[in-house]
This record gives structure tokens, C-alpha cells and sequence, in this order.
């Protein structure tokens, strides 16, 4: 049976190489994703490792949320903590740590670096004069203010050198500074395509903290002391606002960080992998299918003679398995290329990728060569127990069983349950809200499984509806739409593989379109101000100088400007934050809609509150609020307004004047305001070329803002679409294997076609109309599933997004279902000419 199997295996290489492809793909995919995401998960744990290599003791700020005295963050580290950290037992050496937000600028203006990786920090100098964590590759240290020194890559990138002048930005404000000095560092976020710029440690202090003030201090064991020794004698010098943590311990932290991070897209690309395998399964069956057919008396033969029916069985699963390991191994190393191609693909879009080897761990080989194996015999198993059920008389006379009656009454009534249960628990997730995720997410498995199953009788009706259009091509027309339903289980699983990947493409065109579109609203109604400053980088939520506000103040342009900042707080019990505002201004600036007051009563201590908040705690107009500010000031608040919030402006707002004397540090995150003559590009520009055409700093209108929160899902929507577009790749292989199928079966046919009169040009345009026809059907299924599935998830969407809207993206449709048609045409060129090809006397002799 072992050599049967192996030489029907070899007889069919052209069907099997289909499925063999098939099966490759998603092994590809699945390789692809863990190589890529154990690739740049070990880089990262590599450079976080490096970064840690000095720190052999971490010495942090910390504080407890039950801590009522003091609602913002903990007091930084002072001067006396690290005197007395340098002087525990065991320490050789402790450092100063300041760093915050550095953007610089490129010699063409620029912004060099990207993200939230754009820093800067202090050098601070030990006995010897030298910083342990740097090594000046050209020049000196930083030693006074105007100095910096810049890292060698970002040196690079830039063309910058020392001596050179380089614009600066910190909060806002242009500072030109030279490069006194370039240096290396295993810095991990420099080692992943950040910047990093050295300021004097005084200069850094006053920049990023205070005076005599630390982020953290780094203590570094002398030799001999192990890092829990030094740490256990760190503790007791320690105030209680500070905490400490090993070097090794800080690294395992980050490390796990990363792993999950990585878990997350893992899971996600996985889950693409598995749409592409799930489709292929249809691809499989249907190919054991035909491969089983062809063979139909040999297999009654073998049975005639003694075999047994899981003999026959055995037979087609060890062809199974030879064709799913060729596929895994095959699908294993284009998944290693395909890793190293998306590492290389994130670094030409400037994200953060470490550098570092490929990695291929043996988990990633099993996990190929089972899942290639495991699929294949499965799809395989359904075909070749039906070969060994058919008795070998019946098979020797050609007479196939064909689906009972009461077969398909029990399969369409099976479907039947599960669609209907499908459709009741996406509903029920639909109407819970923000909990309704775990049904919808069931319902929607449920309902594609029935529809699925439901497939075979769907096709009749939905591929009868395009008859009138058939009949205009002739007697190929008429012949084509009976083929398409001659087999309708064939036909379904066809089908049903280009539905999977429209339902999805589709469903999330669907949610981005209406996402975009609720954006859109929210902007335009929660927003009067003609522009928004802040921050560019990591959403602008950046600190932004309060000159900045200033500045844009005294343009003639502006008509109407307010500040927004906030700061940490107790409000009512709970952690809060307050967000101070220009009161005189900002209902000028803001639109949104009151349920009780409004902006008139804001000012000294009266507030106006969402209504999300205030149903929380049950405040209305007039209630009493008990407050305590960042300084750990108490007072009381009056409710003067109960606003509707949305994702722009909400929370707690109050008067800046009132807010400000309780910061610790006076810093914005964004300005609103209104210039003379509307959003102009001219108006821009005067804003732009008052800040010195600074481009760490962002001036946006409301289209502007829109635009950017579109890039992102455009962005992703791309991303699905190039995911997704393998399982339409193996869907169009699914296609050419039905035709090839139903070619051989009817190649008696054909050749009496061809005898009474049908040109080849005619037995070409049947198939490609089959082709057509069944491809448009699993289009048309996949749409309305697909525009289902976008408005229930809208439906949760809606509860955190109140203007979302519902849009159907009816030119998309068109172009996936013109999709649909392509792939059809596409997958009928090869049976179409095979079919065409046939002798027509071989044909009809062909039994």
C-alpha cells in the first residue's frame, strides 16, 4: 500500500503541485510570523540587556496610590540620595540619570529620529572626568550650556560632525546648540534607530527636572559584590519615595515586556496564517476529491482483491502525508525569507528594529512540519473514507453514490442551526456594548461555519438569478450555469473559499470607512478653534513650552487662544486629572453640548464636568467637589456646567489660573485657537514661521487632524488587505482545481460537444462562465457577510464613539466584487484551454 500511495503521489504531480502550494502558503505564513516576531523579540531582549550591562542597582522614584498627600507623580531623586548611594558598601561607582524628550533637527529642517525615541539626557562625569555609559568617538563632553554631544548614528543619519550647529527643541522653543562631541552607546533605544543628545548634567537638570534633581541613579557594584548584596545595602539608605531594583531584574522586566508585545502581533499575523490554511483546506479536500475519483476503479480493484477499507483509507492519508511534508518543508524556508523580508521592510519605514541575527528556533520547524502535515491528512481524510465506502462492484460499473436525499436534508438543517445561532449571538453582542465582544466574536464563527454549510443550497437559487445574463452568450451560457450547480458541494467549497477572504476585506473596509467618518464629525462638532498646536511625535502628547502660547498670543492673526494643561489630582476620592483652560476663550474654541450650565460658569473654582463623570459620582449643577491639587493643596470645587464628552474634550475642566500655581512644572500639551480669516494656509504658515519653522511642533486643523488619525487606519486597513490577499491567492487556486475537476469528469462530454457542433472558442467560454459564475457567487456571499459583520462591530465601536456612522463603501464593494470576477477569469485560463485541447474521439471513448 506504501508503494501504491508514493506511485500515485509521482502519477498527478500537476494537481498535487496545486495543493502542495496551497498547503505552502499558510506553512509560510505560519514560519514567516515566528521567525519574524522571535527575530526582533531577541533583538530587542539583546539591546535591553546591553543597556542594562552598567546598571547593576536602579534606584527609582515611587509612590502609592493610596498616598493622599500627594496626587501626582513622586518627587524626583535629589543630590543627597545619590551621595549616599556612591557610599554604601559594596558600590564602585552611582550615577545621575536625567533624560526627557529631545527632537532634532536634520540640516533640510526635518525632524532626525523618530518617535517616542527622539531623547535626550546628561553626561555625568565620575572621578575620572568620563561618563561610563558613553565613549566620545570624536570631540569632548558637553560642559556648558549651548553644548551637546550627539550619538554616533543620529551623527550619521544627519551628517552631522563635531563643530557643527544643530537646531534643538526640548519643549517647544528653537534652541541652537553645537556639537561639541559624538559618541557610542548601547543605549537600547538608540541601538533601534532612535537619537540621543548629551546636554552637561546642569544644563539636562534644568531642561528635563530641576536643579539638583534625578530621574534615576544607577549604582554599580564593585568587584566581588553580587547585584542582591548591593541592592539589600541600597535599601536602607533609601527615602521612602524611592525604590530599587537590580540591573538583572530591570532586564527580565523589560524582557517579559517585549515578549508580550511581540505576543500580541504574534497572535494577530497567526490568525491571518489561519484564514489562509482554513481556505486551503477546501483546496485539499476538493483535490483528494478528484484524485480519488480518477481512481475509483483501481481502488475497488485493490478492494477485490483483499484489501480493506482502511487499507484504502491508509493509502490516501500516506499520500496526504507525503504531500503535507513536502509542502511544510518547502513553506519552512520561504517563511524564513518572508521573516527576514518584513524585518527588512520595517527598517526602510524608520521603525525601531535592533539589529541582530535571524532567528530560527526548532519550535518554529516543528510547528511548520506539523501544522503542513497536520492539515494536509486531515482534508484528506473525508475523501478517502468515502473511497473505501464504495462497494467494488458498484465502483468497477462506475456507479458512484451520489449525496442521499436524507443527506442533504440533515446537512442543510445542521447549517440551518448554526446560522440562525450565529446571527442570535452576534445580535446579543451588538445590544451589550462594550461586553459584547467575546459573543460577537463566537457569533461570527458560528455564522460563517453555517453559511458554509448552508453553501450547497444557496447555490442553486443565487447562480439560477444569473441565468438572463448567461442566456446572452448562448448555448456555453446555459451550459456553463448547469456545471456550476451540477455538483453543488464542489461548487460550495469553491465558493466558500473566496467568501472567507471577501467577508473579512470587506467587514473591515466597512468599520474604517464609518470609523473615518465618525472622526470626521467628532472634529468638526467638538472642535470651534481654526488650529491645534502641539507636540509632534508619540499623538502630540508631548510637553509644550507655555511659551509657545505666549508667542502665538501677541500674532495679529489670532482672534481667540487657549492653552490646555493639565495636572494630576484627587477629585471626589479618586485619582484624576484637571485640565486647565483659557475660560475667557474657550467657548470660542470648543464645541460641545451642556445638559445643565456652561462655559459662562467656569472661572475660580468652578468647574464644568463631563456627563460621564458626573453620573459616576452623582455631582449635578451647583454640587461641591473636595479637590486635592499636585501640591497636595486641598480645596473645593463647584459644579458650574455638565457637558457631553467625546474622545477630544472631556474630563474635569477648570480655569488655568487656577490650576497652575499647584504644578510642580508649568508645561502644556496642546493650544487651541482661532485666527482672522479662518484656517488658511497663509495663517498657517505666519503660526508655523512665529514658532522658527520649528519641526518638532505640530500645527494642525481639523482636517489636518482627521488626516492624521486616517493614516493610521489606512495603515492598517492596507496591512489587512496584504495579509488577506494570500487566502485570496489560494482561493484562486481552489478555483482552478474545480474546474480541473470538472473537466475530467466531463470529458466524455465535452468531446460530444465538440461532435455535434461546439468550437473550442465555445468549450473555452463555458468554463471561463462557470468559472465566473461561482466566483461572483462566493464574492456576493463574502460582501453580505462582510457588511453584516461591519455593522454589528460598529455597533460596539458606537458605545466609545458616539459619532460613528455607518458607511457603506459602495465604489469598494464594486471594485471586490470586480475582484471576484478577476479571479474567476484569472483561474479558468489554464482549464478552459485544457478543456478546448481535448481529442474529441479520445473523449468519447473515454469512460
Amino acid at each position: 500500500m506504501l508503494r501504491t500511495a508514493v506511485r500515485n503521489v509521482l502519477a498527478h504531480k500537476a494537481r498535487l503541485l496545486m495543493t502542495v502550494l496551497a498547503v505552502l502558503l499558510g506553512v509560510a505564513f505560519v514560519s514567516g510570523t515566528l521567525v519574524f516576531t522571535n527575530t526582533i523579540s531577541a533583538a530587542y531582549q539583546k539591546s535591553s540587556e546591553k543597556g542594562f550591562a552598567g546598571v547593576d542597582v536602579a534606584i527609582t522614584p515611587h509612590t502609592s496610590d493610596d498616598d493622599a498627600a500627594s496626587p501626582g507623580s513622586a518627587p524626583r531623586l535629589g543630590q543627597r540620595v545619590l551621595d549616599k548611594a556612591a557610599k554604601v558598601p559594596g558600590a564602585a561607582s552611582a550615577t545621575g540619570v536625567v533624560h526627557g524628550y529631545t527632537a532634532l533637527s536634520k540640516k533640510n529642517g526635518d525632524l532626525l529620529g523618530s518617535g517616542f525615541s527622539t531623547l535626550g539626557g546628561n553626561y555625568y562625569p565620575g572621578t575620572d572626568g568620563k561618563d561610563p555609559r558613553y565613549t566620545m568617538t570624536q570631540g569632548r563632553a558637553p560642559r556648558a550650556e549651548g553644548e551637546i554631544a550627539l550619538d554616533s548614528k543620529s551623527a550619521e543619519r544627519g551628517h552631522y560632525k563635531a563643530g557643527d550647529s544643530i537646531r534643538v527643541s526640548v519643549d517647544g522653543p528653537v534652541r541652537a546648540e553645537k556639537i561639541v562631541g559624538v559618541f557610542t552607546t548601547d543605549d537600547g533605544n538608540v541601538a533601534a534607530g532612535g537619537s540621543l543628545a548629551l546636554f552637561d548634567n546642569a544644563t539636562a537638570q534644568r531642561l528635563f527636572a530641576k536643579p539638583g534633581q534625578f530621574d534615576e541613579i544607577d549604582v554599580k557594584a564593585a568587584p566581588g559584590t553580587s547585584q542582591a548584596a548591593l541592592k539589600s545595602a541600597v535599601d536602607k539608605i533609601l527615602p521612602k519615595e524611592a525604590e530599587a531594583a537590580t540591573g538583572q531584574k530591570l532586564a527580565d522586566d523589560q524582557a517579559e515586556q517585549i515578549k508580550q508585545g511581540m505576543s500580541t502581533m504574534q497572535t494577530g499575523m497567526l490568525a491571518f496564517a489561519g484564514i489562509a490554511l482554513f481556505v486551503g483546506i477546501f483546496i485539499i479536500a476538493n483535490t483528494f476529491t478528484m484524485l480519488v475519483a480518477q481512481r475509483t476503479r483501481e481502488l475497488a480493484l485493490m478492494r477485490a482483491v483483499g484489501a480493506t477499507r482502511r487499507q484504502v483509507t491508509r493509502s490516501v492519508l500516506i499520500e496526504a502525508t507525503f504531500v503535507g511534508a513536502v509542502a511544510a518543508v518547502v513553506g519552512l524556508a520561504a517563511g524564513v525569507g518572508i521573516g527576514a523580508g518584513l524585518r527588512s521592510l520595517l527598517n526602510s519605514t524608520g521603525a525601531l528594529v535592533p539589529d541582530g541575527p535571524l532567528v530560527v528556533k526548532p519550535t518554529t520547524v516543528l510547528v511548520s512540519l506539523v501544522v503542513g502535515i497536520v492539515v494536509t491528512v486531515l482534508a484528506a481524510w473525508l475523501p478517502g473514507r468515502r473511497a473505501a465506502k464504495i462497494p467494488p462492484v458498484a465502483a468497477m460499473n462506475s456507479v458512484h453514490a451520489k449525496p442521499s436525499t436524507r443527506g442533504l436534508v440533515v446537512r442543510n438543517s445542521i447549517g440551518a442551526v448554526l446560522a440562525a445561532g450565529g446571527i442570535a449571538l452576534v445580535l446579543a453582542g451588538a445590544g451589550m456594548g462594550a461586553d459584547g465582544k467575546g459573543p460577537m466574536g463566537l457569533g461570527a464563527g458560528v455564522l460563517v461555519i453555517g453559511v458554509f454549510v448552508l453553501t450547497p443550497l444557496l447555490s442553486r437559487p443565487l447562480i439560477a438569478a444569473a441565468a438572463p445574463v448567461l442566456r446572452v452568450f448562448g448555448m456555453p451560457g446555459k451550459l456553463a450555469r448547469q456545471n456550476a450547480v451540477r455538483n453543488p458541494r464542489r461548487t460550495a467549497a469553491t465558493a466558500s473559499a473566496l467568501m472567507v477572504g471577501l467577508t473579512l476585506i470587506t467587514g473591515m473596509t466597512v468599520i474604517a470607512g464609518s470609523v473615518q467618518k465618525g472622526i470626521n464629525k467628532m472634529a468638526a462638532d467638538g472642535l470651534k478653534s481654526d488650529y491645534v498646536v502641539s507636540m509632534g511625535g508619540f499623538g502630540g502628547s508631548r510637553p509644550l513650552s507655555p511659551d509657545v502660547s505666549k508667542t502665538l498670543g501677541k500674532l495679529p492673526q489670532v482672534t481667540a487662544i487657549s492653552p490646555l494643561r493639565t495636572s494630576p489630582a484627587r477629585v471626589g476620592g479618586d485619582t484624576d486629572s484637571l485640565t486647565g483652560v483659557n475660560s475667557k476663550a474657550v467657548s470660542d474654541l470648543v464645541g460641545v453640548d451642556f445638559s445643565q450650565g456652561s462655559f459662562s460658569g467656569l472661572g475660580g473654582d468652578k468647574v464644568v464636568i463631563d456627563d460621564k463623570t458626573a453620573d459616576k459620582h452623582g455631582w449635578k449643577l451647583g454640587s461641591s467637589i473636595p479637590v486635592t491639587y499636585e501640591d497636595g493643596r486641598g480645596s473645593k470645587l463647584t459644579v458650574g456646567g455638565v457637558y457631553t464628552g467625546n474622545q477630544m474634550i472631556r474630563g474635569i475642566i477648570m480655569d488655568s489660573a487656577t490650576i497652575t500655581p499647584h504644578m510642580s512644572t508649568v508645561t502644556d500639551f496642546q493650544v487651541m485657537l482661532k485666527t482672522r480669516g479662518g484656517g488658511t494656509e497663509a495663517n498657517k504658515h505666519a503660526l508655523k514661521k512665529a514658532l522658527g519653522d520649528n519641526p518638532a511642533i505640530q500645527v494642525q486643523n481639523k482636517k489636518d487632524i482627521s488626516d492624521g488619525i486616517a493614516k493610521f487606519f489606512t495603515l492598517m486597513l492596507n496591512m489587512l488587505y496584504g495579509l488577506l490577499a494570500m487566502a485570496v491567492i489560494v482561493a484562486v487556486l481552489g478555483v482552478i482545481n474545480t474546474l480541473a475537476m470538472s473537466v475530467f469528469e466531463r470529458s466524455q462530454e465535452i468531446g460530444m460537444l465538440r461532435a455535434i457542433g461546439l468550437d473550442r472558442r465555445g468549450i473555452k467560454r463555458m468554463v471561463r462562465l462557470e468559472s465566473l459564475v461561482i466566483s461572483l457567487f462566493g464574492g456576493v456571499l463574502g460582501l453580505g457577510l462582510g457588511v453584516f459583520f461591519g455593522w454589528a462591530a460598529g455597533e460596539l465601536i458606537s458605545t466609545g464613539l458616539p459619532t460613528y456612522q455607518l458607511v457603506l463603501p459602495w465604489g469598494r464593494m464594486g471594485l471586490f466584487l470586480a475582484l471576484a470576477a478577476f479571479v474567476g477569469v484569472l483561474a479558468a485560463l489554464w482549464p478552459a484551454r485544457r478543456a478546448a485541447r481535448l481529442n474529441m474521439l479520445a473523449a468519447i471513448k473515454a469512460e
